[in-house]
């Protein structure tokens, strides 16, 4: 159990490191539930206008899972960058990649005017928003994570998910105050605002990242390195020990899939099945964003005091099990029952594995695979899970006449095969290393 001493106050280096991986982390949340929020009520109706509404959704769903099948892709690119060149040049390159995709999907023009052209153009603006998404999250974890106490690990990388709630706020909250407005204005413009002030973040975020600094610890292995005569490839250090990459993948795919059955299906199903006005979905995940901001850091100090495992695990069970009350109160086609639905479903269970994961991952790897090792965990179960979960909600029900049940079985299976891989993989909560650095006098054989 790690100590549960009074936090030190943060140093200015500290604020700028968590003030730096946080923006980067509400914009790649910010960019993916603002694109959830779209394709769950707005791109069927302006980019696949001539197909069948259960289609047209599938449709618009289907570009949603595509962003998240480059994510692997950008986190084997950046991922290396990150652990040869340093964390700060993938985390600049990533946030000027995600700030002109996001704004590129707001400016393409709608079906009706440009034909196949839009729904082509909103399948690559998808792919590079989901390549540069790909190598953000390791970037970041690391980086506050090797620069936080070893104690306190758990509640500094939680402050990455609190920026996930800001954005949550910031995009719900401007698609639900747009939406207020004219439909006709809505559907043809409004919609798009949010999109180019990806562009905006992006600045912002230039202007922090360009602050931060190198943790000891990467400078200390980069050393090692140059005095051991050896500069292993992140990639082959990752594999060289495979078992934590798979157990990566699998921790994973729960929290993957919470916020997008929740809060991306969700709307849909309320939309589609139950006919509830799309922006009352939005207002609602704009309270659940406020919540995660708070709660998070909870959950991350929580995990300091009783171990993230314990923490990561009962977010599995909790999950498991709200989401058939969850979706009761969405079919009530109450206002308040429903929001209180969203955060039964994803605050409670979703953000204690969120809060968790991203230092649970990086404490799974050491310093000369680590941002590699995080995304490849990270990136893969978010395709896996998150990009393909609000498809296969949407087959699922549709499949029974619009039943609930098989999402409840989807998600329980998802959540026992989490907690499982929990359970059983090697992470350091200590700041020790998991395995000799190759090439160093003292390395012993991998095992």
């Amino acid at each position: 159990m790690a100590g549960t001493s009074t936090p030190e106050p943060l140093t200015g280096k500290q604020k700028r490191t968590i003030a730096g991986g946080a923006i980067g982390t509400l914009m790649e949340y910010y960019d993916y539930y603002l694109y959830g929020l779209a394709s769950a009520a707005i791109f069927p109706a302006v980019f696949f206008t001539g197909e069948d509404p259960v289609v047209a959704q599938l449709s618009s769903f289907a570009t949603f899972a595509v962003g998240f099948f480059l994510r692997p892709v950008g986190g084997l690119v950046f991922g290396p960058i990150g652990d040869r060149v340093g964390r700060k040049m993938t985390l600049l390159i990533t946030v000027v990649g995600m700030g002109i995709a996001t704004a590129g999907i707001g400016l393409i023009p709608a079906e009706s005017s440009i034909g196949i052209a839009a729904p082509l153009l909103l399948i690559f603006f998808r792919m590079c928003q989901g390549f540069f998404v790909g190598g953000e999250m390791g970037g970041a974890a690391t980086l506050v994570v090797e620069h936080a106490p070893v104690g306190r690990r758990g509640l500094y990388g939680a402050f990455l998910i609190s920026g996930a709630g800001i954005a949550n706020v910031a995009s719900a909250g401007l698609m639900a105050g747009l939406g207020l407005g004219p439909e006709t204005w809505f559907m043809t413009w409004g919609w798009r605002i949010p999109f180019v002030l990806g562009l905006v973040l992006a600045i912002i975020a230039i202007v922090l990242r360009s602050k931060l600094e190198e943790s000891d610890e990467f400078k200390d292995t980069k050393k090692a390195q140059q005095d051991a005569g050896v500069r292993p490839h992140p990639i082959a250090e990752v594999f060289r020990h495979p078992r934590n990459a798979i157990m990566g993948i699998l921790i994973g795919l729960p929290q993957s899939i919470a916020g997008y059955v929740v809060l991306t299906f969700g709307i849909a199903y309320m939309v589609n099945q139950q006919h509830i006005p799309a922006w009352q979905g939005f207002a609602g995940t704009m309270i659940v964003g406020l919540l995660q901001v708070f709660v998070a850091p909870a959950y991350g100090l929580l995990s300091d005091r009783v171990g993230r495992r314990k923490v990561y695990i009962a977010g599995c069970v909790g999950f498991a099990l709200l989401v058939w009350p969850t979706f009761l109160l969405f079919g009530t086609s109450n206002l308040i029952l429903i929001w209180v639905g969203m955060i039964l479903g994803f605050v409670i269970p979703g953000v204690a594995m969120q809060a968790t994961l991203q230092t649970m991952l990086a404490e799974m790897f050491d310093p000369e695979a680590r941002t590699t090792g995080v995304n490849i965990g990270y990136q893969i179960s978010n395709t896996l899970g998150g990009g393909l979960a609000p498809f296969i909600c949407t087959a699922l029900v549709a499949a029974v006449g619009g039943a609930i049940w098989p999402v409840v079985v989807y998600s329980a299976v998802i959540c026992l095969v989490g907690a499982i891989a929990t359970a059983t993989a090697n992470i350091s909560t200590d700041g020790s290393r998991l395995h000799e650095l190759k090439g160093a006098p003292s390395a012993t054989s991998a095992v």
